[in-house]
């Protein structure tokens, strides 16, 4: 019998990069599987009854044994979503840091992308030296990962191109976002793109806008909302990029994040070394990462 949502994991045993699935405390390894041995080709090939009988039938490790790692590693750069959430769409207006805005609620999805060499996994360490203004916030969301090709997709197919779900930290440095206008440079220092712990198949959470995504920072809520409050849904949002790009498997969108970041607070409240941010949903886990 397998778990009700299969979560998918890489990990790290023994110096060797692995492929998997999270069961309670223990790693299902599918290295003996026959399955391939790496996310995106994994998603790419992606047969649900193979990985099905995988994960009942594969050697099952203490999760205290391995390291987890993100659970994909982008072969492009990560496309987010700003201003996605009602509530944070009108705390980040307040804030000011947006030079380029011209309006709280957008009538069109914001665009922006994270590089790939900014992405680590769970317990990674987000480094504050990599942003000099000293200005790096949080930013809790839920991302989805393409499963198949996607083109000139309709509302009514969008979802059917998706692989599934996981959780990225869209960690930023604020002076930076302000002063370069575009803000790529603000999203993109290394170690500004935590992701994982892994990838719930979206055939298992089906319905991944019933889900809560919380954030808290050294144990203390800072950000809970449900996914259903995004400005735009998946759906939207995938026929806007693919009406203009081709989405390929293994490809991760951020699709926002709600209201509670640093920014929010007066003064701004910071990301110091010595915290600890954990961000959490419902069906795919928590992402934890210490502040260095």
């Amino acid at each position: 019998m397998y778990h009700r949502f299969m979560r998918l994991a890489t990990f790290e045993l023994d110096q060797q990069r692995l492929v998997g699935a999270i069961d309670g405390d223990q790693m299902v390894d599918f290295s003996g599987s026959g399955l391939p041995n790496e996310m995106i080709e994994l998603i790419r090939t992606w047969d649900q009854d193979r990985a099905r009988s995988a994960y009942a039938t594969s050697p099952r490790i203490p999760l205290s044994r391995v390291r987890l790692l993100a659970p994909l590693a982008p072969r492009k750069n990560i496309i987010a979503v700003g201003r996605n959430y009602h509530d944070h769409a009108e705390e980040f207006s307040a804030s000011g840091f947006d030079a380029a805005e011209k309006q709280m609620i957008p009538d069109h999805p914001v665009f922006f992308t994270k590089a790939p060499t900014s992405v680590i996994g769970p317990e990674q360490a987000i480094v504050l030296d990599n942003d000099p203004t000293g200005t790096t916030d949080y930013e809790g969301e839920m991302a989805v990962v393409i499963g198949r090709t996607a083109r000139n997709v309709t509302l009514g197919t969008a979802l059917d191109h998706v692989f599934g779900w996981t959780i990225v930290n869209d960690v930023t440095a604020r002076d930076l976002q302000r002063r370069h206008v575009q803000w790529f440079l603000g999203k993109s220092p290394d170690t500004f793109c935590p992701m994982g712990p892994a990838i719930s198949t979206i055939d298992e959470l089906p319905d991944i806008e019933s889900s809560w995504l919380r954030t808290t920072v050294n144990n203390e809520l800072r950000q809970e909302t449900q996914i259903k409050e995004l400005v735009f849904d998946v759906p939207t949002l995938l026929t806007t990029l693919s009406q203009v790009m081709t989405l390929e498997p293994g490809d991760v969108i951020a699709t926002g994040t709600g209201k509670g970041v640093g920014i929010g607070f007066d003064p701004p409240v910071y990301l110091v070394p010595g915290d600890v941010v954990e961000v959490s949903i419902d069906g795919i886990g928590t992402l934890r990462n210490p502040v260095v």
